[in-house]
């Protein structure tokens, strides 16, 4: 009795659900010419995903001199270079392109403070100074780039607001790092 009601309710299920949309193939040729008229639209406007950077010839092997190659704005970079197709070396002969990295430091002040003159308010920048040479010479003359944020600083939760900064410091290092390579696709 129970396999017989459970056939019952599938035929009444069936007929509930409709017949499978785009099952007709006019539907379906429509469906895919928008895809079709959408993807040429995107592409055709220069669209890219975030990340994948089209880089010049002259980058193609490049190296990467910074005072500190630790700093969130350097490995971002590298990663940068090397997500966009960029091989990454160490030798100034192999390199067809060279980013010296001339700047690279956060600065911080005090914006407000409170009645007992405690630190409530501060103002971080972080700037950037680059060029780029290439086998032919100087392909970027140098170029400063900063990022200014503010954030709030409360005594009481100090190991919080710590964890704050450095990860606004991560942040703008990152937004940093898209602003420069936008630059190196323009060369």
């Amino acid at each position: 009795m129970s396999k017989v009601r459970a056939n019952q309710e599938m035929n009444d299920v069936r007929r509930r659900v409709p017949a499978s949309r785009g099952a007709n193939p006019a539907v379906r040729r429509a469906g895919l010419a928008c895809l079709l008229v959408a993807t040429l639209a995107l592409n055709a406007c220069g669209f890219h995903l975030q990340g994948r950077v089209p880089l010049p010839a002259a980058l193609a092997t490049t190296r990467v001199i910074a005072e500190d190659d630790q700093t969130d704005f350097v490995q971002g970079l590298r990663r940068a270079l090397i997500s966009s197709g960029s091989k990454l070396t160490e030798q100034s002969e192999r390199a067809t392109g060279v980013v010296h990295i001339r700047k690279d430091e956060v600065t911080q002040k005090i914006i407000s403070v409170s009645v007992k003159n405690i630190p409530r308010e501060y103002e971080v920048t972080y700037t950037v100074e680059f060029s780029v040479e290439g086998t032919s010479g100087e392909l970027l003359p140098s170029q400063k780039v900063s990022i200014t944020r503010d954030y709030s600083f409360d005594e009481t939760k100090l190991l919080a607001k710590e964890n704050e900064e450095a990860i606004l410091r991560e942040g703008m290092a990152r937004d940093l790092v898209a602003i420069v390579m936008r630059r190196l696709s323009a060369i």
